[in-house]
C-alpha cells in the first residue's frame, strides 16, 4: 500500500487536554453541569455538533448553534494556553516515509481551517498531499465517506491504502470503505476497544508504522 490516511486528534497530536478543557470551559458558559472527563474523550473524533449531542443530549437543537459558537470562542483563546504536541516520532516518520514514495493524507472530524493552521503549525503540513476535515464531507466518521472521497480524488483502490487513528470511529470508517486499518494505542481510546473495532493492526508507537507496509500488502 502506498496511501497512509490519517487522523489527526490522538493519532498526529496530542490534543486531549485542550479538548477536555475547551469542553468543560463551554459547560459552565452555558451554565450546564460538568460531565466527567471520560465522557468527553469518548467524544473524540465525532464532529462537534454530534459530540455535544453525545456528552449532554439533554441539550435542545435550539441551542447547538450557541453552544457551537461558545465552543469555538474558548478554544481559540485555550489553544495558545494548552498548545498540543505532536506525538514522539510522527515528524521523523512521516520525513521518513514520504521520502520513500508514500502519500500522507488527513481525515478528522476537525473543521478545517483549524486542522490546516496545527498542520502548518506543526511542521506537519509538508508531508501531507491531502486535508479533509468534516466541512468537506456530508457524512463524518465514522461513515467512510472521507476515505471514500480521499480513495477517488487520489485515484486509489481501498486495498492500497491504510487508515491510521486512535478512536473505534477511525476503524469502522476504514472498514466501512474496504481499506486496511490499524488502531494507534497511545491516543484517546484502549487497545480492546479498537481491537473490538475491526482493527486490523496495532502499534504503541508511531514510529512502527514503517513495519507494517509489508511487501505483501504492496
Amino acid at each position: 500500500m502506498k496511501l497512509i490516511i490519517l487522523d489527526f486528534d490522538g493519532t498526529l497530536a496530542d490534543t486531549r487536554k485542550l479538548i477536555v478543557s475547551t469542553n468543560q470551559e463551554t459547560m459552565r458558559r452555558m451554565n450546564h453541569a460538568i460531565v466527567p472527563e471520560a465522557a468527553i474523550v469518548a467524544t473524540i473524533g465525532l464532529p462537534l455538533r454530534e459530540g455535544i449531542r453525545t456528552m449532554c443530549p439533554d441539550v435542545t437543537p435550539e441551542q447547538i448553534p450557541v453552544w457551537v459558537d461558545t465552543y469555538r470562542e474558548v478554544f481559540d483563546d485555550f489553544k495558545k494556553q494548552i498548545v498540543p504536541e505532536v506525538f514522539p516520532g510522527v515528524k521523523e516518520t512521516l520525513a521518513k516515509l514520504a521520502g520513500e514514495g508514500y502519500v500522507f493524507t488527513v481525515a478528522s472530524s476537525r473543521g478545517a481551517e483549524s486542522l490546516n493552521e496545527f498542520l502548518q503549525g506543526m511542521g506537519l503540513a509538508p508531508y501531507i498531499s491531502y486535508v479533509l476535515g468534516a466541512d468537506n464531507v456530508t457524512h463524518a466518521k465514522p461513515h467512510p465517506e472521507p476515505v471514500l472521497k480521499t480513495l477517488r480524488d487520489l485515484s486509489y483502490a481501498p486495498e492500497d491504502a491504510l487508515v491510521v487513528g486512535d478512536m473505534p470511529v477511525d476503524i469502522q470508517m476504514g472498514l466501512g470503505a474496504g481499506a486496511w486499518t490499524c488502531g494507534v494505542t497511545y491516543g484517546n481510546s484502549t487497545r480492546q476497544a479498537l481491537i473490538a473495532a475491526g482493527a486490523h493492526h496495532l502499534i504503541d508507537r508511531f514510529e512502527e508504522l514503517p513495519s507494517l507496509l509489508l511487501p505483501s500488502q504492496t
